[in-house]
């Protein structure tokens, strides 16, 4: 379709109006972490999966949940432990003995929103059975190859300052995820507010008498949120994320952003990156600005999203030398000062 500016920021407008609402609605619940909340918006409507790093305590877990109650979608939540087994995640052939014949148990991948938690904490034969679920959208048990529902996003957390029975994500599968954030602490004025959220809400509200559900929903207003959207409106939006206009300048921007973490000696980090990051990269940048003007309520993206979601995407897709480990310098300040000298258009 040729590109209209009128047409596509009309389409824009109308159809990212109920992603207001549903921001309205976590926000019910979580103080902060806009950034979060952005970002997994960001992998909805690019139909991508997302990483989310953070301390134990930020409600990493409760926005993915709140998210996924916001939405007519079905939400599936596995905890990640070290004696996961593939098939506690993919299912499995058992034998039913009325029909005398085995038949397919599917297991929790099954669903569209797939809370992922703490998915460092599984070991590596589980991560392999994650890996076609994410890649191919798409589970195999026994002869039979089932193709799982649309939409279909893995949300995964993990914690970053613990090690004890951890297992580091292979690469292969890192590079699946689209995203991945770093979430970090509240401001002041965020946790006071957490704080008071979390203390009695309703003056009226004796604890001594017996509620029924709605009175306790009536009385402590703020504990439920409300289902805004529907798959087929995700899926809409999806369409017309499509559309959204990239300039020619941007795309060049982009693969010179990606491109530059191969010729790290090109902007004076010689040595400092042992690989770079894949097409992949500048696949998924190109998808994610997309969504992000999307939301900004714009129908042509801006260099200002590049800029803004390349650490996004970037981060878990550089390998750093021995040499950078050495001199604690971080991807994060790679990508920084790589942004900086890469020319913007």
């Amino acid at each position: 379709m040729p590109y209209s500016d009128a047409l596509i920021n009309r389409a824009v407008r109308e159809e990212a109006s109920f992603f207001e609402r549903i921001k309205k609605e976590v926000s019910k619940v979580i103080v902060g972490q806009d950034l979060m909340v952005d970002r997994l918006l960001v992998s909805l409507l690019s139909n991508e999966h997302i990483l989310i790093e953070g301390a134990p305590g930020l409600a990493k877990t409760l926005t993915v949940k709140t998210l996924a109650d916001v939405m007519d979608l079905e939400f599936r939540r596995i905890q990640f432990t070290p004696d996961l087994l593939p098939s506690d995640l993919i299912g499995t052939i058992i034998y039913d003995h009325r029909k005398g014949e085995f038949i397919p148990k599917k297991g929790p991948i099954f669903g569209n929103i797939i809370l992922a938690d703490e998915i460092n904490r599984a070991p590596a034969k589980v991560q392999s059975a994650l890996l076609q679920a994410m890649q191919e959208r798409q589970v195999t048990l026994g002869d039979n190859t089932y193709v799982l529902d649309n939409p279909f996003l893995v949300l995964a957390t993990q914690n970053p300052i613990e090690l004890e029975g951890t297992y580091q994500l292979p690469e292969a599968q890192l590079d699946r995820f689209m995203l991945k954030v770093n979430i970090t602490y509240p401001s002041r004025a965020e946790e006071y507010r957490i704080m008071e959220r979390m203390s009695p809400i309703s003056a009226e509200y004796n604890p001594f008498r017996r509620y029924t559900e709605e009175e306790i929903v009536e009385e402590i207003p703020g504990i439920t949120v409300e289902r805004v959207v529907s798959s087929d409106e995700i899926l809409k939006a999806r369409a017309v994320v499509d559309t959204v206009y990239v300039d020619d300048a941007i795309k060049d921007y982009i693969i010179d952003l990606v491109r530059a973490t191969r010729q790290p000696e090109v902007f004076g980090f010689k040595g400092m990156i042992e690989y770079g990051a894949s097409p992949r990269a500048g696949i998924f940048l190109n998808k994610a600005v997309k969504a992000h003007a999307f939301l900004a309520g714009r129908g042509y993206v801006i260099p200002e999203d590049v800029v803004e979601l390349a650490p996004d995407i970037l981060r878990h897709r550089i390998i750093l030398s021995f040499e950078a480990e050495a001199k604690n310098i971080t991807s994060d300040e790679v990508i920084s000062e790589l942004l900086r000298k890469v020319r913007i258009p």
